[in-house]
């Protein structure tokens, strides 16, 4: 059913904060290295494969991980050279197509498809790329090529590390098939509990199963999983440059109906994408709450700025007003909140809000400054605004648990 003149690879990159230290420092090679946090303290940033065979992984709390490593190493996250790396990563890219579209620091989506004429089929341009990070970089990156964004994803996850895995057009199916449902994009462990319900365990399964029934007992949801499942994508890869938003949500293991955490997720989450904003030098001038209920259905209110703006303050307190009215028209369980920023722009003539003095913006702007660096220096989750401790704390015990 694939309809599509797109050839798209997913990149990503191996381990990548835990590999840029052990390539750094020659004597944490074969290290189960854990960035960010330490054994008292802190949240685990990026974890080596070393470590992951602990079952230390990002978000973990570094107590945690030192209870399942007690040998692991625990190094300081340098965010900035991160970024750097990231940026050399991404030249690589450009070198072969404008078409990239970064989803993090260390993968991004790439359409090769107006420029196999110049550099060979895809899978040449995917091996020369792995090629160039691992002579340029001195890094790993696993590489899934298809005609479908969600298909290229999953074929990068395959082999990981240092993979390579190419699903043509009508291989689509046969690869698709045998694989668990939780490989599909939007589906989490709840999301897992009530398709194997349904003994939908494979996304096979889901392509044979009764769309109009899918429909009726999850809605869009549903929908959404048997079009994947039958190879349906229409995404396609938006070049950074034509980027229009920044987001960050996060589905919830148990549906939650306290009005407090909810609270502190909001904050978190504002944290977390105007920490973004702020380091990729945008100004945005409208925000977004998304809200989805335990039956699925997904809601969306948007609220613009009278100034772009980049303080999490600010943000923060239009996300709690759009969140208070979605919360009272639908007053259920929900299992995922995200914030989203748009009508991003640079930072251009701005005047100050009729209600906001410029010692207010000059206050919430050093506070930003001050907590952007803490994060990037003892890692993202170590300093935080009060209104977010609630679920930074829950975050941290389902780590240990």
């Amino acid at each position: 059913m694939v309809k599509t003149r797109n050839m798209i690879l997913h990149i990503d990159m191996d381990a990548f904060y835990a590999s840029i230290e052990q390539r750094d420092d020659p004597t944490l090679l074969g290290k189960p290295v854990v960035v960010g946090g330490n054994a008292k303290r802190g949240v685990v940033a990026a974890a080596s494969y070393e470590a992951r065979r602990f079952g230390i992984h990002s978000a973990m709390s570094g107590q945690r991980a030192a209870e399942l490593c007690p040998h692991a190493v625990f190094v300081k996250s340098r965010l900035d050279h991160y970024a750097a790396v990231g940026r050399q990563v991404r030249e690589i890219f450009l070198r072969f197509t404008p078409m990239v579209q970064p989803l993090s620091l260390d993968e991004a989506f790439l359409d090769v498809a107006g420029t196999l004429r110049l550099f060979g089929s895809a899978s040449n341009i995917g091996g020369q790329i792995k090629t160039l990070i691992q002579e340029e970089l001195s890094l790993t990156a696993s590489v899934g090529i298809a005609p479908l964004k969600f298909v290229a994803k999953i074929a990068s996850d395959i082999q990981k590390p240092d993979g390579f895995t190419e699903v043509k057009t009508d291989e689509i199916q046969s690869f698709l098939d045998p694989l668990p449902v939780s490989r599909l994009w939007g589906v989490g462990r709840v999301g897992n509990r009530k398709l194997a319900a349904l003994q939908l365990k494979t996304i096979g399964d889901i392509r044979r199963y009764d769309r109009r029934v899918l429909f009726e007992k999850f809605g869009n949801w549903g929908e959404h999983l048997w079009t994947l499942a039958n190879g349906i994508d229409e995404r396609k890869v938006v070049p950074d440059r034509t980027a229009k938003q920044i987001s960050h949500e996060r589905t919830f293991s148990v549906d939650i109906d306290d009005a407090q955490m909810m609270r502190a997720v909001i904050s978190h989450l504002c944290e977390q994408v105007t920490r973004r904003l702020r380091r990729n030098d945008r100004w945005t001038r409208a925000v977004t709450v998304k809200y989805r209920c335990d039956d699925f259905q997904t809601f969306a209110q948007t609220r613009t700025f009278t100034q772009p703006t980049q303080a999490t303050d600010s943000v923060f307190r239009t996300a709690m007003t759009l969140l208070s009215e979605l919360s009272a028209k639908h007053p259920k369980p929900i299992r995922l909140l995200g914030v989203s920023l748009g009508n991003l722009t640079k930072k251009g003539s701005r005047q100050l809000d009729l209600f906001q003095s410029e010692a207010e913006e000059q206050s919430q702007k050093a506070v930003d400054q001050v907590v952007d660096q803490l994060s990037d220096q003892i890692g993202k989750d170590s300093v935080y605004r009060a209104t977010s401790h609630v679920w930074i704390k829950r975050s941290e015990k389902r780590s240990n648990e």
